[in-house]
């Protein structure tokens, strides 16, 4: 009976959610493996940094790559999009422009008006 229902489910599903499903595991593997081959230096790291706080909620992902003072590979670049994305330091926001949200005083101000409880 449990054949069944899987197989009249599938038969549902349109196609492109069907390779969403077995796609996925393969992605969050690929995603581990490409941040093993893509390491970025410190260096590297705060100069997207600078670029992001810099240029915060003007920029996308492909104008602030080209706007770095320095090449790097697209794919650098996105594993540190993704790091920094992961630190809660930057938002991407539905237009696709990068903003930075990472602020250690504006952190504390809002301790101590105890709207963030740790």
């Amino acid at each position: 009976m449990t054949t069944h229902l899987l197989c009249f489910s599938h038969r549902k599903l349109r196609h492109n959610q069907m390779n969403e499903i077995f796609i996925k595991p393969y992605t969050y593997k690929y995603n581990m493996d490409q941040m093993l081959l893509y390491n970025p230096t410190l260096e590297s790291v705060l100069m997207v940094e600078k670029a992001i706080r810099e240029n915060s909620g003007k920029l996308g992902k492909y104008q602030l790559w080209k706007k770095l003072p320095r090449k790097m590979t697209y794919q650098t670049f996105q594993a540190i999009l993704n790091y920094l994305e992961d630190s809660n330091k930057i938002i991407i926001d539905r237009d696709g422009k990068l903003a930075w949200i990472w602020g250690p005083e504006v952190i504390k101000k809002l301790e101590e008006k105890g709207l963030i409880i740790r």
